[in-house]
């Protein structure tokens, strides 16, 4: 017998990532993933024993073919927020900013998709962590991020 909302007792999953903030010319690099509709910041969970700033690193070369320095990379924020492809799940990200970069990315590995977005804009197919959070912090003057390379 049941005495109310079950999906209350069900355990919430929160998944600990990192991502990467690529910011050229007033525009911010964002992917999709094959299999999805919504665009997000390159990044993926940790790996084991992993830091936010290497994992960070790792999932740029993977997804974008873009070899970063994990020292180089500033931290923009740690936030958490609904999963954008993971039904009932969190993701708690904490998203660097990259410096200037002189390569070019490329879709790779699960990628289907890259874009930029233009900062200032709104988009319907953005992932949450980065339309509630990450272009806030981006876009905001009192942000201490450097130069956005517009």
């Amino acid at each position: 017998m049941t005495t109310g909302d079950e999906s209350a007792t069900q355990p919430v999953t929160t998944f600990n990532t990192a991502s990467v903030c690529v910011v050229r010319d007033g525009a911010l690099l964002t992917v999709r993933k094959r299999g999805t509709h919504r665009f997000m910041l390159p990044g993926g969970k940790l790996e084991p024993g992993e830091t936010s700033a290497d994992c960070a690193v790792r999932e740029a070369r993977e997804e974008i073919g873009l070899v970063l320095d994990p020292t180089a990379l500033t931290e923009l924020g740690d936030w958490t927020a609904v999963a954008a492809n993971e039904p009932g799940a969190f993701v708690q990200s904490t998203v660097f900013l990259a410096p200037e970069h002189p390569g070019h990315p490329v879709a790779s590995g699960e990628i289907a998709e890259l874009r930029w977005h233009r900062l200032g804009t709104r988009a319907d197919d953005l992932a949450p962590l980065l339309s509630d959070y990450v272009l806030p912090a981006l876009e905001s003057e009192t942000h201490s991020v450097g130069p956005l390379r517009d």
